[in-house]
């Protein structure tokens, strides 16, 4: 039996188990190198396995913190860091489902570049929105409310890859076309996981749309290829399919 004032080392946490039996149950050289760096970087921040001169909850992004305090770098930083273990093992288990299906299309390095903006657009809309709906409410609580987690990221690939699926997948019991699993997915959680973020999925959700729909895609597509050099694989009669 433990004494209360011992803490289990990260790196025993069950969620962090399943994601590193996942990853050698998938086989790490099968995994694309980005997608598998990604993830294990992540798990190596969370188990604190090197120090980082922030705290989680230091780099949380929030409306206040980013237009206010002008502390730019939660845009990015808070992407990678973890609430606790379950919430890292759900977030990188979907993500390798959609590395593994992305990154081949993109290249590795089309592919690094385009986690970096989508990223930052996921985040600035995150801000954006909490700004937007303060003017409308009032409410401070929504400035002031903090998010930390790749799962906007992760809901933005989610568009991207069923941008042209077809057929039909199951959220939650409920059968809902496959081009569509992202709202009902968006819908689900924030009934199933209160405390989750919906604001933050919401922005993962409009920044894919903004990506696939509007000339922003061929913008974006065009500097990943002039900053890399390499070409777009996916261009080749791709029609994305979604797992």
């Amino acid at each position: 039996m433990r004494r209360n004032y011992e803490r289990r080392p990260r790196y025993m946490e069950m969620g962090v188990i399943l994601l590193v039996s996942e990853i050698l149950n998938i086989g790490y050289d099968v995994i694309p190198p980005v997608t598998l760096f990604t993830v294990i970087g992540q798990i190596l921040l969370y188990v604190e396995a090197f120090e980082v001169p922030w705290s989680k909850w230091d780099i949380c992004i929030s409306g206040k913190k980013v237009l206010y305090d002008r502390n730019y770098k939660t845009l990015i930083l808070s992407c990678f860091e973890h609430g606790d273990d379950m919430h890292l093992y759900y977030n990188m288990i979907s993500f390798l489902i959609k590395g593994r299906s992305l990154e081949p299309l993109y290249s590795s390095a089309n592919f690094a570049l385009l986690l970096a903006i989508i990223s930052l657009m996921t985040s600035s809309i995150y801000v954006a929105l909490a700004y937007s709906l303060f003017n409308v409410t009032q409410d401070y609580s929504i400035l002031n409310s903090c998010s930390i987690g790749f799962s906007g990221v992760i809901f933005a690939l989610k568009i991207i890859t069923t941008d042209n699926a077809t057929g039909e997948s199951f959220v939650s019991g409920f059968r809902v076309p496959t081009k569509y699993v992202a709202w009902a997915e968006l819908i689900a959680i924030h009934m199933l996981v209160p405390n989750s973020s919906f604001l933050g999925h919401l922005a993962g959700i409009i920044a894919g749309l903004l990506y696939v729909k509007t000339p922003l895609k061929r913008i974006i597509d065009n500097a990943l290829t002039t900053i890399t050099g390499v070409p777009l694989n996916f261009y080749r009669n791709y029609r994305y399919r979604y797992r």
